[in-house]
């Protein structure tokens, strides 16, 4: 990776990073608050449901709208890169389903995901600190997992080929 490529990419995940803190999005009670849709229901339950987090969900996909429109299309060079890397299978398996089951259920339980976790362990506290351990200690374990499963092959109805 060149230097251009690196420098850009230490100022893209700053970028993220301020975003994420500037939304709110490092702030656990923040997210359980607008997962918690039983405070649409009954507030005096359950608490009051926090729309916020939509607010920044439609900003992210505004951006990345813009960024869509602006990007080199497949075919042509991308700005950075010899070639683009897309993704080639669009199946769905028990892998995938059992990752995003984990990962939401991580979400509502932590009030985290990966991004604002590591936005907010540059500021400490221990209850952060040990969400990003326990993440890296999850991903380098699903690697290991992976490693040793065979990889899924791909059929004709996954790859859209006849």
């Amino acid at each position: 990776m060149t230097k251009m490529r690196w420098m850009l990419a230490l100022v893209s995940g700053a970028l993220f990073a301020v975003g994420l803190v500037l939304s709110g999005m490092t702030e656990p009670a923040r997210v359980i608050g607008f997962l918690n849709v039983g405070g649409l229901i009954d507030p005096a339950r359950f608490g009051r449901w926090d729309p916020s987090l939509a607010f920044v969900m439609g900003g992210a996909v505004a951006v990345s709208l813009l960024a869509f429109a602006i990007t080199p299309r497949p075919g042509r060079s991308p700005w950075l890169a010899d070639r683009f890397r897309l993704p080639t299978r669009s199946d769905i398996d028990a892998r995938l389903l059992v990752g995003a089951a984990l990962f939401g259920v991580g979400w509502g339980l932590g009030g985290y995901c990966p991004g604002p976790a590591l936005a907010s362990a540059l500021t400490g506290g221990a209850g952060t600190l040990v969400f990003v351990a326990a993440l890296a200690l999850g991903m380098w374990a699903a690697t290991r997992i992976a490693s040793r499963s065979p990889a899924p092959v791909p059929t004709p109805a996954s790859t859209g080929s006849d």
